[in-house]
């Protein structure tokens, strides 16, 4: 290489460098020592991959692939491990190198630091994901912040919150910012199978392990190989089943039902439960040292009647929702209709404030969600300061359609109305309708 051509070598801002037909290091120009950390005097005379010691040098190298088969590899994505010990994901294009006779004396390879681009995109997807939690408390928002670290951990994680607070929306968030996103994500009601089905369900069967065991079943564990598992009302399950449990999270290992083989799972583990797991082990219904493995991170949800600014906020949210589902064209709830509902207790938390947007988009045939549009139940339970409900006027209207829209089927009125069946024929006398 002449001096010219060393320096327009050197200048090119991508990292680059040259092989023999052997993938010894010819060539090594400047911007390759910046993102390597290796001098040109390193390089050069060893072999490609004892300088850039990527996952895939041994696999699929870009540049043998390129010496073997003659085509050119085109922005691929790989991760090398500079001088200093660091990972450095690079994008990669290859060609061969030629002599005047057009013979191939070796290989060129390109290759740009993608690290700032990648973190980008990272922090972009972090953003999207986090979206899907709709909140302005303050206690929300610093769990909001601690998610994407906590996914990136790996580590198992306890989420604790009352039932219908959005344990699994959390629990959905740690799984798509995690390393694992690719992976599967499976869920598990532990409360809704008793003892001897869940066990079976948790970690499969053999074929003959049981009367209607008629082939082999592979378990949640299983299925979540790579990916994540959401055990969900944890405190609910069987203590013996736990004990089993505590080995998958001590070395990954379980044994299916009627087998004598060990198998082993890579799944991680994300808890739920909305009952205080101190008081359950107290009890004796649940194990102290399974509390502690599943315990390593714990994350909070506060009910949402301890969070009344978030009222408005979720509820613009599902009216958003419902819009779409529906095709109906209601925008807004009004004033007096929000300050109903920030003054209910909200027992079901955000679950029960979507079924309300939900029953009011039935109701509703305007732009604007109204008092009269929300089940009597929850306005009824509202007193406003003079001691009247704020639609109590409306109430027999509400009721005389609803009953005329259901052909006077109580059952179906009271359904639709979201009140119990006596309350309705409470009503129903009431206003002699």
């Amino acid at each position: 290489m002449n001096d010219l051509s060393e320096l327009i070598f050197d200048s090119i801002s991508d990292g680059v460098f040259t092989v023999n037909d052997k993938c010894i290091v010819t060539s090594f120009n400047k911007a390759a020592e910046g993102i390597t950390g290796f001098k040109a005097d390193e390089a050069i005379g060893k072999h490609c991959f004892e300088v850039f010691r990527t996952e895939v040098c041994h696999k699929r190298c870009a540049l043998k692939d390129t010496l073997k088969n003659h085509d050119p590899v085109q922005n691929a994505r790989v991760t090398i491990i500079s001088r200093e010990g660091c990972e450095i994901p690079i994008s990669v294009t290859t060609t061969l190198l030629r002599n005047k006779s057009n013979k191939i004396i070796g290989a060129v390879e390109f290759f740009r630091d993608i690290s700032e681009i990648e973190n980008l995109q990272k922090r972009l997807d972090e953003r999207h994901v986090l979206e899907d939690i709709v909140s302005v408390n303050a206690d929300m928002q610093n769990l909001i912040q601690l998610l994407p670290d906590v996914a990136e951990s790996e580590c198992n994680v306890l989420i604790e919150g009352p039932s219908g607070s959005g344990k699994e929306l959390v629990a959905q968030v740690i799984h798509n910012l995690s390393p694992r996103k690719y992976g599967p994500y499976i869920k598990i009601n532990c409360a809704a199978l008793p003892a001897s089905l869940l066990e079976s369900e948790l970690f499969g069967y053999e074929k003959g392990a049981f009367t209607d065991a008629k082939r082999d079943k592979p378990g949640q564990f299983c299925l979540a190989n790579g990916g994540t598992l959401l055990l969900d009302e944890i405190s609910e399950m069987d203590i013996s089943l736990q004990v089993k449990l505590l080995r998958v999270l001590n070395n990954g290992e379980y044994q299916p039902l009627g087998s004598t083989k060990t198998m082993r799972t890579d799944a991680r583990i994300i808890a739920a439960t909305n009952a205080d797991v101190q008081k359950c082990i107290e009890t004796g219904h649940f194990r102290e040292d399974l509390y502690y493995r599943i315990n390593v991170v714990s994350l909070e949800i506060p009910p949402l009647h301890d969070r009344p600014d978030d009222i408005p906020l979720l509820v613009s949210h599902f009216i958003k929702k419902y819009r779409i589902k529906t095709r109906k064209s209601i925008f807004r709830a009004a004033p007096e209709t929000l300050k109903v509902l920030r003054k209910s207790q909200f027992r079901g938390n955000v679950r029960e404030l979507e079924n309300i947007i939900e029953h009011a988009f039935v109701m509703c045939h305007g732009t604007e969600i109204k008092p009269e549009h929300l089940p009597l139940n929850i306005v009824n339970n509202v007193t406003v300061t003079n001691g009247v409900t704020p639609v109590r006027s409306h109430e027999k209207q509400v009721i005389a359609e609803t009953l005329h829209r259901n052909h006077n089927n109580r059952n179906l009125t009271a359904k639709e109305l979201g009140v119990h069946r006596s309350t309705l024929w409470r009503k129903i006398r009431m206003y002699s309708l």
